[in-house]
């Protein structure tokens, strides 16, 4: 089985969708790894409410073994008063078999947001999302200050990982500086997960 870096996101609107994608064409960029997208189902406050198996549209749904099996990890969701949005925070809490047996230790993993405002805590939310990865072991990469968009962009990106600044409900167009920045993240955890694998 060809190695894959595990691309997990969280999308309501499709903005974090789309920095998924091009996450993912980062990823594979770099010869010998590939991307697998997947997606976590909603929360719901309904108790008696069952996703379906299999969505609907757009990714399916991440698996333990999806998890288990990565090279490297690249989580993303929307912003959610600073912090990441609460179905992926219940995913990533369902976790704890992969933390006690340390699957995840030493593989390398990143973060990407999108929030609806320029100050809506794009940066509070990538810290968070690394809290869970950090306990898993896994080892954190951003995007350094060589990637030019760092300094240039107007909308997204950070060192602490890709962001993107929707506006409304509807997904906005990624920048460019957005987009040469989430291929830039993809393609720097594909190549880590090559090296830390030798």
């Amino acid at each position: 089985m060809t190695p894959y870096i595990l691309v997990l996101y969280y999308s309501r609107s499709g903005s974090t969708l789309e920095m998924a994608k091009q996450i993912a064409r980062g990823v594979e960029q770099v010869s010998g790894m590939e991307a697998r997208l997947r997606t976590v189902p909603a929360v719901s406050t309904t108790i008696e409410a069952i996703e379906p198996a299999i969505p609907d549209s757009g990714a399916i749904y991440c698996s333990e073994t999806d998890l288990k099996n990565c090279s490297g990890l690249i989580l993303g969701s929307p912003t959610r008063f600073g912090n990441m949005a609460a179905p992926m925070k219940y995913f990533l809490d369902s976790t704890s078999g992969l933390w006690l047996n340390g699957d995840l230790i030493n593989k390398p993993a990143a973060v990407f947001t999108s929030t609806s405002t320029l100050h809506g805590g794009q940066e509070s939310t990538l810290l968070s999302m690394m809290l869970p990865l950090l306990h898993q072991g896994m080892v954190i990469a951003g995007i350094p200050y060589s990637e030019a968009g760092i300094s240039t962009t107007t909308t997204g990106g950070t060192p602490y990982g890709a962001s993107h600044l929707a506006s409304g409900d509807a997904p906005t167009k990624l920048s460019s500086e957005e987009i040469a920045l989430c291929q830039a993240l993809g393609k720097r955890v594909a190549t880590l997960a090559l090296k830390l694998s030798n």
